[in-house]
């Protein structure tokens, strides 16, 4: 290894990534003025990169693969195993063109549809309660029109344990302890629950309709002509609806800015449409959600007089990469005016991901991410009033997944 490149130089950095979190590698790459470095973690050699040119290397498909890149605790959590982020090449773009098909603009806008008459519909059942809590009801909600929207039955009785399954998964991604093992009991139940709802499908017993998300999961061939297996059907529809219900943390941190921001509020009572999506974009930029990305180098190269030894874990830091100076003027303020003039690079803004979601391993939900985002934003601003009484709206940026301590409160709500 090239002695310019910085080495950590801890035994092993795994303590220090859970005291740190999302700013593990940032705290590196300035501590090191170095857009990559060298630790251990958890007893292997890892290297850690951050910035624009980073994140295009990483998405070279010639350089880098997937399989064996996620931790298995993280697939028996957050992915399942042996899911779409595990795939590689044909079989992977092949999975990949489902996942695209589900996710076009009229999916999208079906989806941000549902949604506002869900959060429509909790209007009335708010206005007699004491105090409502933004995140555990966008959870709720979320789950309600991923399911709907899927084809997947869900009786009103489930919702919330559905719900709660699919937030403990996603909340066991960077935890260890009881944390972890919530979100395994929680894959489980999910994981049985979606196997039963393919097996009725594929019986006859249960109708799918051919645009939807259960139809398309259950009849999907692989590159042989063979059917999924009923489990990596199951692991696969939770790949999509998972991450639908994950929007609720970008809701409940959408919320916080518009608190924190009483400015932008008043843009988005506008009505200007082309601000909302600046505002949803700037959301997903500035607050913490993924906190980085593992993948193994595929064949030896040498990067920025760096040796990738085939088989090594390299993490690609999405949050620093996101509050990079370079690619952003006052990466640590909110300003979503930014996003007027951003020209949309693949790799600068990287908060599902980067590089293109048709040919690589970019989220291919960022389209109703946003979309939902805005129905979202646009029924708090412009559908509601509320009060937001005193609370710990503080995140801590060492927890990962994070949110505010009080997930966001509302009371005294009133229809507008």
């Amino acid at each position: 290894m090239n002695e310019q490149v910085p080495h950590d130089k801890s035994l092993d950095n795994s303590i220090a990534l859970m005291q740190e979190g999302y700013l593990f590698i940032k705290n590196r790459v300035d501590r090191y003025r170095s857009d990559l470095f060298e630790a251990r973690l958890l007893l292997q050699k890892v290297i850690c990169i951050s910035g624009e040119e980073a994140a295009k290397l990483f998405y070279d498909s010639d350089r880098f693969q997937r399989h064996g890149a996620a931790p298995k605790r993280v697939q028996k959590t957050l992915f399942g195993e042996n899911g779409i982020q595990t795939l590689d090449g044909d079989a992977h773009i092949l999975r990949k063109l489902l996942f695209m098909s589900l996710m076009t603009p009229p999916h999208q806008k079906r989806l941000a549809e549902l949604a506002t008459e869900q959060w429509q519909a909790s209007i009335s059942k708010w206005e007699g309660s004491e105090k409502v809590v933004l995140f555990d009801e966008a959870n709720d909600i979320l789950c309600r029109i991923a399911c709907d929207w899927a084809g997947v039955p869900l009786q009103e009785s489930e919702v919330k344990e559905r719900a709660d399954d699919f937030s403990a998964m996603v909340d066991a991604f960077g935890a260890v302890g009881p944390r972890h093992w919530k979100g395994r009991r929680a894959r489980t139940r999910a994981e049985e629950w979606i196997r039963g709802v393919i097996k009725d499908v594929r019986a006859g017993g249960l109708k799918a309709e051919a645009d939807s998300a259960l139809y398309a999961m259950a009849f999907h061939t692989n590159l042989d002509g063979s059917q999924l297996d009923t489990q990596m059907a199951a692991v696969e529809l939770i790949n999509v609806l998972r991450p639908i219900v994950a929007i609720a943390t970008f809701i409940t941190f959408a919320a916080l800015a518009l608190h924190e921001h009483p400015e932008c509020k008043e843009k988005v009572q506008s009505g200007n449409s082309n601000y909302l999506e600046m505002f949803a974009q700037e959301v997903r930029r500035y607050y913490p959600f993924g906190p980085f990305l593992g993948a193994r180098v595929r064949k030896d190269f040498i990067w920025n007089q760096c040796e990738f030894k085939e088989g090594m874990l390299v993490l690609l830091d999405m949050y620093g990469t996101n509050h990079d100076p370079r690619l952003w003027d006052n990466p640590n303020e909110f300003q979503p005016e930014r996003f007027k003039e951003w020209k949309g690079s693949l790799f600068d803004f990287i908060p599902q991901g980067g590089g293109d979601p048709a040919k690589g391993h970019r989220c291919p939900g960022e389209g109703i991410t946003v979309e939902v985002m805005k129905a979202s934003v646009d029924f708090l601003v412009n559908r509601i009033e509320f009060k937001v009484p005193d609370q710990d709206l503080s995140y801590s940026l060492a927890k990962m997944p994070t949110l505010p301590e009080s997930r966001f409160v509302m009371s005294n709500i009133r229809r507008k």
